[in-house]
């Protein structure tokens, strides 16, 4: 049992990391680091007694919406159930982990390989055995910023240890505890609101001589709103941020001030970077939450209409840039449309 279940956590980092790699390769994640305290529980082949403390510090880095790898290492120890001494563990390795969300609240699964050092120092028999380490776990992130948060996790290694002459596969288990301190996470360039109103058509002179024309139909009015992405969301999300409310509060002021506004479509842009599918997704996010914000503002929801538009309609190319440049560069593309349909005009026929 003990056999197929490392066998299984091996051949689960090596597709994970594989999956990760290739998921989203423009994703534009985050570098992070967690120090972590931690109570080991050893397997009871290795004859130690109940809980020991532990430290470990991981480096982490965000492949895609739903993948993480970590690497780090860690330290535990533990008396043993009879006799002086002390059972420590050392460990090096490498883990994938599955997100099942990119929110505030954040659970995941892992599995990782790497190499374990398991010293054995009792009074009754000493051993110091480096061996291949695999480990399977599942957890949680909490980021109380876009930049801090805590990590809770369960994890269980196998490895193999020596004491005397007999050697076993202990199996121990780690319940952890760490902060998480993000960086390099890219800024880009804010796009400040751009109001575009459509201007209303001129009625055609009437000829002096001529007899009055027939009553020319009144025409919709389109209003546009431009909003850059950054005033709304951080980075590569699609939660409002604290910047956004009265940004949208001007927009919620301007409808509910025309009575004749019969329609509100939001649609969200996104630039080229990422795969079209992922850009989709998150246009589509973006642009509900405008809606959502103004129906929770009184705006009448019958009224408003969302769409996502992933970059299929940029209004900057930026040819021949890359890098951090190219992320400022597309800024303008990553905005929020609102358009507001005036079902009247002034001075036009009825």
């Amino acid at each position: 049992m003990k056999k197929s279940l490392m066998s299984l956590a091996v051949a689960a980092t090596f597709g994970l990391v594989t999956v990760a790699a290739n998921a989203e390769e423009a994703y534009q994640g985050a570098w992070y680091v967690i120090p972590s305290v931690s109570a080991m529980h050893p397997d009871g082949v290795l004859g130690a007694d109940g809980v020991g403390p532990g430290v470990s510090l991981r480096l982490g880095k965000e492949l895609s919406e739903h993948w993480d790898v970590q690497i780090g290492g860690s330290h535990a120890y533990a008396d043993p159930k009879s006799g002086a001494g002390k059972y420590e563990q050392s460990l090096l390795g490498i883990d994938a982990l599955y997100f099942f969300s990119r929110d505030s609240l954040r659970p995941y699964v892992l599995a990782g390989i790497g190499g374990a050092n398991n010293r054995i120092d009792y009074s009754a028999g000493k051993g110091n055995h480096i061996s291949w380490a695999a480990n399977v776990g599942a957890g949680v992130q909490y980021l109380f910023t876009e930049n801090l948060g805590v990590q809770g996790e369960l994890r269980h290694v196998w490895s193999e240890a020596t004491a005397g002459a007999a050697r076993s596969t202990p199996g121990n288990t780690y319940l952890s505890l760490g902060g998480i301190f993000k960086f390099g996470v890219p800024k880009a360039v804010a796009a400040a609101p751009v109001v575009e109103p459509t201007p209303a058509p001129m009625a055609t002179p009437e000829p002096a001589a001529a007899p009055a024309p027939a009553p020319e139909a009144c025409k919709p009015t389109v209003e546009t709103i431009t909003i850059g992405a950054e005033k709304l969301f951080g980075f590569d999300k699609y939660k409002l941020n604290g910047e956004s409310k009265p940004v949208l509060d001007e927009v919620v002021a301007k409808i509910k001030a025309h009575d004749d506004v019969k329609l509100v479509m939001v649609t969200g842009h996104t630039d080229r970077i990422g795969k079209k599918a992922y850009n989709q997704k998150l246009s589509e996010r973006r642009a509900n939450a405008v809606k959502d914000y103004l129906v929770s503002q009184g705006v009448d929801a019958s009224r408003l209409q969302a769409v996502g538009k992933d970059g299929s309609e940029p209004v900057v190319d930026c040819k021949g840039t890359r890098g951090k440049k190219l992320i400022a560069c597309l800024a303008p593309n990553r905005r929020v449309v609102i358009e507001a349909t005036h079902e009247q005009q002034v001075g036009c026929n009825k």
